[in-house]
Formats: C-alpha cells, sequence, structure tokens
C-alpha cells in the first residue's frame, strides 16, 4: 500500500480507503461486515469512512466495533454530519446544535474519543458558514476532530468557507469528499483547482461508479443476481451508468485491461489515482475478496499512452 499526504496537513492516508454507505448495517451482515474492514487493514488500508445518516448510525456502530481492536494511532477515522436523524426542525443541517449533538452521538456510537476527520456532509444554504465553522473550530480545538473536511461542495462553496475560516482566523477545511470516476469529472473544471491552490486534497467516493466499472453489467443481458442495480434500497442513483452508452464504453475499457493483465475494477481505480490532487479513493466492499481485489490498484502505474487511449474511449 501507498500513502499519500492529506492536503497540506502532515497525515497521511492509504492510497484506497474503506467506505460503508450502503453495506454496513444495511446489505452486509455484521459479522461478514467486521471480517471485511479486518481484511483492509491487513493489507494496508489506514483510512476508514463512515457517516451518521449511513443505516441511521448502524455503520458508525459497525466500524467502531471493527476497528476498536486495533491501535487508535494506526487508523485515520472519518465520519460526516448533514443529513437528517430525527423528524425534528433541528435533527438537520450545520446548524450549531445540530453539528455540536451529532459529533458527540457518532463518537458514542464510534466508541471513540475523538475522529480523525469530520465532514459537513453537505453545504447547508439556510445556516451562516461561520456558525458552522465556528463550531467544526470549537471542536477542532477541543480534540474531538482532527481535520476538518467538506463533501460535495462546489468551488464557490469551497472558496466562501476558506475566506470566512481565514476572516476570523479559523482552521480552514484540508479535505474535500466528492464523486470521481470515469463516468463522473465535474470536479475536474473548478473543484481541483481551487484545492490545489488551497491545500486541499480530494478523498473521492464512487471510484467504481457503483459498480458499473467492475464490468459486471453487460449490454442485452439481465442484471446479476444479488446486484447492487436490484436492490431498490441502493440502485436509485444508477439509471444513468446501465445506459447502453455508458456499457459501450466499459466494454472497450475492459479490452484496455485485458491488455494490461489487471480487472477493469483496477483500472478504473488506477486512472483515478493518476490525479495528484486525489489523496485516496474510497471504496465499498462487502466481501474481504472485494477488497484484496481493489487495493492491487494500488501498484498499477498507467503510461501516458494507456492514460491516453483511455481518454479517447471516454470522448
Amino acid at each position: 500500500m501507498n500513502y499519500r499526504k492529506l492536503g497540506r496537513t502532515g497525515l497521511k492516508v492509504s492510497e484506497i480507503s474503506l467506505g460503508s454507505w450502503l453495506t454496513y448495517g444495511n446489505s452486509t451482515e455484521r459479522e461478514t461486515a467486521v471480517k471485511t474492514i479486518d481484511k483492509a487493514y491487513e493489507l494496508g488500508i489506514n483510512s476508514f469512512d463512515t457517516a451518521n445518516v449511513y443505516a441511521t448510525g448502524e455503520s458508525e456502530k459497525i466500524v467502531g466495533e471493527a476497528l476498536g481492536k486495533y491501535p487508535r494511532e494506526s487508523y485515520v477515522l472519518a465520519t460526516k454530519v448533514f443529513w437528517p436523524m430525527g423528524e425534528g426542525p433541528n435533527d438537520r443541517g450545520l446548524s450549531r446544535k445540530h453539528v455540536f449533538e451529532q459529533l458527540h452521538a457518532s463518537l458514542k456510537r464510534l466508541n471513540q474519543e475523538y475522529v480523525d476527520i469530520y465532514y459537513c456532509h453537505r453545504y447547508d444554504p439556510e445556516t451562516p458558514i461561520d456558525e458552522t465553522l465556528r463550531t467544526i473550530d470549537d471542536m477542532l480545538r477541543q480534540g474531538k476532530i482532527l481535520y476538518a473536511g467538506v463533501s460535495e461542495w462546489t468551488a464557490q462553496q469551497i472558496q466562501e468557507a476558506l475566506q470566512t475560516a481565514d476572516r476570523y482566523l479559523l482552521d480552514r477545511i484540508v479535505v474535500n469528499q466528492p464523486q470521481y470516476n470515469m463516468f463522473h469529472r465535474y470536479i475536474e473544471k473548478e473543484v481541483i483547482p481551487v484545492s490545489e491552490q488551497n491545500g486541499i486534497s480530494q478523498i473521492v467516493f464512487s471510484p467504481l461508479a457503483q459498480g458499473v466499472l467492475t464490468g459486471k453489467y453487460k449490454r442485452g443481458s439481465q442484471l446479476p443476481e444479488g446486484s447492487r442495480a436490484l436492490d431498490p434500497s441502493s440502485n436509485m442513483y444508477m439509471g444513468n451508468l446501465l445506459k447502453d452508452e455508458v456499457l459501450i464504453k466499459v466494454e472497450q475499457l475492459e479490452k484496455v485491461a485485458k491488455e494490461l493483465d489487471i480487472k477493469l475494477s483496477q483500472l478504473a481505480i488506477a486512472w483515478i489515482l493518476r490525479q495528484p490532487n486525489v489523496a485516496s479513493a474510497l471504496i465499498g466492499a462487502s466481501k474481504p475478496e472485494q477488497v484484496e481485489e481493489n487495493v492491487k490498484a494500488a501498484g498499477v502505474k498507467l503510461t501516458d499512452e494507456v492514460a491516453v487511449k483511455i481518454e479517447e474511449i471516454l470522448a
């Protein structure tokens, strides 16, 4: 496993991170989830990601249980706040009340004294950004958070956060967690340039486009049994990814992978890791074997010639 610095900090994270969206506490049994996390740790992954909203807190409990047996200094643990955690008017967003209460609830579920990275899971237009950042800064100074981040914020929103932090002498955010893969590249235009200028790294989710970049979905074939595409609780964002125009490109990308004697999934992750502003690719895995396959991508170095061929396919 290789490790990269997180933004302008001294923190190093593994090039592959393990996430828990739609898996732990939902579709994956607890025992299997723990074994998957154990396998990731064994293979050198030191970066683990969850969120309060994943399975309404159950994901945090499983991740905390699995990591609890390892030395705390040996892994980087992240969780998030924003989405509704109840029916009340203050059970959502980035108000001081919600952020304060949800951080402490997450720490309790995780059975941890602190989290390494705390993300604002989305931008909250209803809360003044200085209110949110002051609250995060308070938690940083108390040692309950070590680094602050955001997820799926636009370049303009990231810039606003940086300017606000500077104005009030608050700690800056150092990481953004956006979706990024061969079929979802919006961050390249504005988010990455702003991030590079300000010492912010990307830890990207959905590097395999929700499983489409594994090659298991074929044109004209039935959806595979047990796949995410057949699960109504997790296939809500897959519609456009299963169109023929996408699957034709997947077929061509598979040929490139075969020429390199690697899996398509490894090609897709290696392509992401060519981007220097990406600190880590966040994989989702429901069984240990998937982690083993994806981790091998960290050792794949794509030549410029291969990169050009991939761009021609994607274009």
